[in-house]
């Protein structure tokens, strides 16, 4: 039986992993750690993860960037895999969980739909045919709760591009004081903050006369959570220090 750990278990995303693992046979969730302590499963919630003395196999975390550093250092001190799906991370809070994957096994992706990650792997190869003689724009969609502009979902798709392009890209946040034509080595990324829209990422190369777009729309926050699970049983399995992503889960399959 895998046991989970939850953070963030009082969240939104935190009660769609509630129930979906609820409806599995092979794993459970033995505590949740939210900063609301309020009991809503049938596991306990403790605001501070070194309040739980219990036992758990990994970590999932879908809390909030501010978390990260305590939760590293309680995987630490027990040396449990911890699956880090919170986004809004700073550069040095990225830097932190690289330096702690040297210490224990950890999961990090922006985005946990393999929808996306399959999406990433079309963006690399149409930046590789089609070079420099396209701009790319990417344009994300969420819902008006949420707190990091842009997703770090579209700065997941804005590297996958980069990658494969012939020449380093600047990427471009804000172009409203500029008065100026559009450089040509550029990656626009914009972002939409409205109603309940759970998630939806455009990437667009226009060419002269031609536009191509690839899209991924999520028609609801079960595809992250699923993901999510999927990552935990595999973590569950990694005994050695290191970072992973959802290209290891997806080989794993």
């Amino acid at each position: 039986m895998l046991k989970i750990a939850l953070s963030g278990c009082n969240g939104r995303m935190g009660h769609v992993i509630a129930d979906i693992v609820d409806g599995k046979k092979d794993m459970n969730i033995v505590a949740g750690f939210d900063v609301n302590t309020t009991k809503s499963g049938a596991f306990p919630v403790f605001a501070d993860p070194f309040e739980f003395t219990g036992e758990c196999d990994v970590i999932i975390d879908f809390s909030n960037a501010s978390s990260t550093e305590h939760l590293l250092a309680f995987c630490e001190k027990k040396h449990i895999p911890i699956v880090i799906c919170t986004t809004g991370h700073s550069p040095e809070q990225l830097q932190k969980i690289r330096e702690a994957s040297a210490q224990f096994p950890i999961f990090r992706s922006g985005n946990m739909s393999i929808g996306i990650n399959l999406m990433m792997d079309l963006l690399r190869k149409s930046a590789a045919v089609l070079g420099d003689g396209f701009d790319v724009e990417i344009i994300e969609k969420h819902h008006n709760q949420k707190l990091d502009a842009p997703s770090g979902t579209a700065l997941m798709l804005a590297d996958a591009v980069s990658e494969a392009l012939p020449y380093d890209a600047n990427y471009e946040y804000d172009r409203h004081e500029r008065r100026e034509k559009r450089p040509p080595h550029e990656i626009g990324i914009h972002a939409v903050r409205g109603g309940t829209i759970v998630g939806e990422h455009s990437v667009l190369f226009c060419g002269r006369d031609e536009i191509i777009e690839i899209k991924h729309s999520a028609l609801s926050r079960e595809v992250f959570a699923v993901g999510a699970v999927d990552a935990a049983a595999f973590m569950a399995t990694c005994s050695q220090p290191g970072m992973y992503d959802m290209t290891d889960v997806i080989a794993s399959k």
